[in-house]
Order: structure tokens, then sequence, then C-alpha cells
């Protein structure tokens, strides 16, 4: 692969995390007032669709970036591309949950207590667990489907591809208590 087309996809997959990490600092002192609220604020609600859009030029990219690396069949790639679009939507909704964590990370940051750094690292852990489950059941629809050597294909770049991507995103978190 490419070193350009990996910066590329990390760029446009860890931008929208990175924009939501300051983003929530920014806010952080609107959201003690009473009139704001997460559902109407206009900030919250941009950082929604920049990222909904960036998102949809990421899968764009890791779509070819895949395409590029599986190399199938006409047949073949006619099975794959169904499994891959349902991998990545449900990836979607998982990522959901990360950026909610970094959110609320960011909110949290100067005020990190014990309790809620568990509750972070919890909810990072659990994202991950959920992320192999997934990676997992979509590795035995792809071998089903294609056979076991296409499969772990599929799974050797989409993890090289996870990996890349989470190592931007924690090399551009502080430490927690570094700040404090």
């Amino acid at each position: 692969m490419k070193p350009f087309n990996r910066a590329l996809l990390v760029t446009l997959f860890v931008l929208p995390v990175l924009v939501a990490f300051p983003a929530a600092a920014q806010t952080q002192t609107t959201a003690q007032t009473p009139a704001a609220s997460a559902t109407t604020d206009p900030q919250e609600t941009n950082i929604k669709a920049y990222i909904e859009l960036l998102r949809g030029d990421v899968q764009q990219q890791k779509a070819e970036i895949m395409g590029s690396v599986m190399v199938l069949s006409a047949a073949d790639a006619a099975k794959f591309w169904p499994i891959y679009s349902d991998y990545e939507a449900a990836l979607n909704k998982l990522s959901d949950q990360r950026v909610a964590n970094i959110r609320e990370y960011a909110r949290s940051y100067n005020d990190m207590t014990d309790e809620k750094a568990d509750e972070l690292i919890k909810n990072a852990m659990a994202y991950q667990k959920q992320r192999s489950e997934l990676l997992e059941k979509t590795y035995e629809r792809v071998k089903q489907a294609l056979g076991g050597v296409t499969a772990a294909r599929f799974v050797q770049v989409e993890s090289q591809l996870l990996h890349i991507i989470d190592l931007q995103i924690a090399s551009a978190l502080p430490i927690v208590g570094s700040g404090s």
C-alpha cells in the first residue's frame, strides 16, 4: 500500500475525532450555562455534520485501499462488498461510542477524578472489545463466502488500517493527569 494512501486515510478518519477533542474542550465553558444544550448547540450540530461528511470520505478511501489490496474477481467482489458494507456500517456505530468517549475525556480532562478515569478507560476497552468481535464476525462471513485466504487478507488489511488510526488518535490525546 502506498504511504500516501495510508496518510490520506488516517488524515480523513482521524480529523473528525481530533476536531471533536478541541471542540469539546471549547464548549466546556458553555455547557455549564443553563441555556446551552447538547442537542441544540449549533457548534455541536456542525461538528456532527462535519464528522458524517468526513466519514463518507474515509469509507471511500478505505474501500479503495481495500479494493486495491484484495484483488477480487467480479464474482468474488459481488460477495465481498456487501459484507464489507455491513461491516463499515457497524464500525461507524461503534465509532460513535469512541467519539463520545473522547469528547467526555476532553470535557473531564481538567477535573479528572479516579472514578471518571476508570469509567473512560472501561468505555475505551469495551469499544476495543466490540470492534474486535465485529472484525471476528466479519472474518467468519468473508471466510464462508470467499475462503480462508481471502478472509485472512481482509483481516490483515483492516487490522493495519485500524492500528494506524488508533495510533494517530492516541498520539493526539494528552496523557491523563499530565496537565493537572
